[in-house]
């Protein structure tokens, strides 16, 4: 990977300053199970700031401000400890204020999500909270505290902002307010003067605006009758420009991806950027919003879904669109764009993803992200007009000068035939490989898809000698409708079935030694590492599996109370397909070890699922142990916790394959 420092100028010549090598011995569960060194850079609207989190101890982080002027040092503009608070990214207000979403769970009553919106001076002075607040006459719970729509770069520390409201019982007071849902403020993050620009709606979920402080859409949730549970499906409404009054714009159903779905507003063209079917894949249109809804495509994909718009600046200027093939891709229909970006590639070393992160508001400075596969990423600053690039931080400093894997697009056929695409990664300065100990790699979802780029995950396990192969088992997202089939729970035995050919692949090629394949995953990933095993328990030797579902029944029991209920549950599927795809009520068919690592404060699946598992396992008298973390969630957000997982996960697939010195 990448090692040192960069300056570019003019695009024309590079020179590098290796760092010195650290004279400790590497860890590699600590280095690649750490989280990232630097992470949410965000640039000033001057561009003569940046703003970044830093990991601290445990789950905490702390937002840093640094001046870009020569000789400036860093100040910490906001910590959190992460029990329970946590931040999770800020952007610039003003040349000398930020706002940050912090969130967390709560245990009060029950296990909840929260978030809220601070905002501090760049040195951590004048600390608001931006979010409503609860106070005691209120119903019910402030979990969501809203986000900002619009930086409104034209007024200093003032963002327009979604708020959510909740009714008041103060009956028979002025004070009182029936008003509820969420609505939109114009908001001076100074003093926290405010004044509504939407009132609170309770059925709206999202606006968006065209970057010049007008709100142009809104969407509305609708539900199924009197239960109040979510149908799904989304009406969009639409304001002409100068115009006050909604128009209908678009129905969407986000279960089934049917119809069309903003995602932005160009306000100079006076049209909305959506995601919209072609031919059973999203591709990307406009809509005109000047009454006669005209609709263009504009970029489609015949192998792939087109993932989002690409956007510049503080004005979230719309300059292209972005896919998944085998690789990351952008089309941009920005000319200005496109020339920068194919600049930049030629003076980037390795710039097989690269983006701009930010901008000033001229969009004069910009700061860019430059990464590939090897290497987790290096941040830069590019002036445009001293055309100087020069580089300001690194991703993961853990792993400067530390050789990492090459990733391979690969692809191998099920046992129907149908191919199924996947990414290799082999071990450090290996590009063929024979008889080696391998994992195969599921991912998390189900709804969701592997991606070529560094993965600490699979880059660990391949520095210790493992061949680790991700598949994108039929259920996937991101080849379209063919290939999602009804998601990979409803179509469980298909993707299943590619996890297992997954393995039976490595083999057959000579990748893989049999005796010395295993899976292990995350998530849904954890869930078909559990059920492949039980399906066909003669392909993989051992199992290792993170926060997975293995009760699909009693995980859709886990949604009961919240508005999405019936749809999760119908995501799941029903009749006999619970029982009959839950690795819990499989177990006995299981004949290889297990180990299973698990958060007790997850909230996407609840604890009690390992907790099942453990007994079902015990009960079938499989070797297996159960690891869990009391103040952890669904991502491990803990570098200490992370490197144990690696370590214990490593030291128990050498030790049930049989692997010895896999690293040598």
């Amino acid at each position: 990977m990448l090692t040192g420092r960069l300056l570019i100028a003019g695009l024309l010549s590079i020179v590098t300053v290796a760092h010195a090598e650290a004279s400790k011995p590497f860890d590699a569960a600590a280095a690649f199970g750490s989280r990232p060194s630097v992470a949410d850079l965000s640039l000033s609207p001057d561009g003569n700031s940046v703003a970044y989190v830093m990991p601290t101890t445990g789950q905490g982080s702390a937002v840093f401000t640094l001046s870009l002027v020569p000789g400036a040092r860093p100040r910490i503009a906001l910590t959190a400890s992460g029990s329970p608070v946590r931040i999770d990214g800020c952007s610039w207000v003003a040349n000398d204020r930020l706002a940050c979403v912090v969130y967390g769970v709560t245990r009060v009553p029950d296990l909840l999500p929260f978030s809220r919106v601070v905002a501090m001076n760049a040195d951590g002075s004048n600390l608001k909270e931006l979010s409503n607040r609860r106070n005691f006459y209120s119903r019910g719970y402030m979990l969501s505290g809203g986000d900002i729509i619009d930086l409104m770069p034209d007024q200093d520390g003032v963002v327009l902002m979604g708020r959510t409201y909740l009714s008041d019982d103060r009956i028979g007071t002025r004070i009182g307010s029936g008003s509820q849902g969420l609505g939109v403020d114009l908001l001076d993050t100074r003093d926290l003067s405010s004044k509504k620009v939407e009132p609170p709606n309770r059925d709206a979920t999202e606006y968006i605006t065209d970057g010049r402080g007008n709100v142009r859409i809104m969407a509305l949730n609708t539900v199924r009758g009197a239960t109040e549970q979510d149908s799904g499906r989304f009406d969009f409404l639409y304001r002409p420009s100068g115009s006050k009054a909604w128009q209908k714009l678009c129905d969407y159903d986000y279960m089934t991806k049917v119809g069309f779905r903003p995602v932005a507003v160009d306000h100079e063209l006076n049209i909305a950027y959506g995601l919209k079917k072609l031919d059973g894949r999203m591709a990307l249109y406009t809509v005109a919003l000047d009454g006669s809804l005209h609709e263009e495509l504009r970029y489609s994909r015949p192998d792939v879904d087109i993932e989002d718009v690409i956007s510049i600046g503080r004005r979230q200027r719309v300059v292209g669109a972005s896919y998944l093939a085998a690789m990351p891709q952008a089309y941009y229909f920005d000319p200005e764009t496109e020339h920068l970006v194919g600049a930049l590639r030629k003076a980037l070393p390795l710039p097989a993803q690269l983006r701009v992160v930010d901008a000033s508001v001229d969009e004069t400075k910009l700061l860019i992200f430059s990464g590939s596969d090897r290497d987790p990423g290096v941040y830069y600053l590019f002036d445009k007009r001293l055309r100087q690039l020069r580089t300001f931080l690194v991703v993961r400093s853990e792993l400067e000068g530390i050789k990492t894997a090459s990733v391979q697009p690969i692809s191998y056929p099920a046992a129907d035939g149908t191919i199924v695409p996947g990414y290799l990664t082999l071990p450090p300065g290996r590009e063929t490989a024979k008889g080696l100990p391998a994992i195969v790699l599921p991912h998390g979802g189900p709804s969701a898809r592997d991606v070529w780029g560094f993965d600490w995950l699979s880059q660990f396990f391949a520095s210790q000698g493992y061949a680790v192969l991700q598949p994108n088992f039929r259920g996937s997202a991101g080849y379209g409708d063919d290939w999602f089939k009804q998601n990979a729970f409803h179509s469980w035995s298909l993707a299943i079935g590619d996890v297992l050919d997954a393995g039976r692949w490595l083999v057959a090629q000579g990748i893989a030694d049999p005796a010395k394949l295993a899976v292990l995953g995350w998530s849904y990933g954890g869930y078909a590492a559990l059920q492949s095993a039980a399906t066909d328990p003669t392909v993989f030797k051992a199992v290792v599996a993170i926060a997975p579902p293995t009760d699909l029944d009693k995980l859709k029991e886990e949604h009961r109370g919240w508005s999405n209920f019936e749809l999760f549950s119908d995501f799941v599927g029903g009749g006999t397909l619970p029982r009959e795809a839950s690795p819990a009520h499989n177990a006995k068919r299981i004949k290889v070890p297990v180990l299973l690592f698990h958060g007790r404060n997850d909230l996407n699946v609840g604890i009690q699922q390992s907790e099942l598992m453990d007994k079902a396992l015990a009960a079938a008298g499989v070797k297996h142990e159960l690891v869990i973390w009391d103040d952890l969630d669904h991502q491990f957000e803990d570098s200490t916790a992370r490197a144990q997982m690696l370590r214990k996960s490593e030291e128990f697939l050498r030790q049930t394959l049989g692997v010895q010195n896999p690293a040598h």
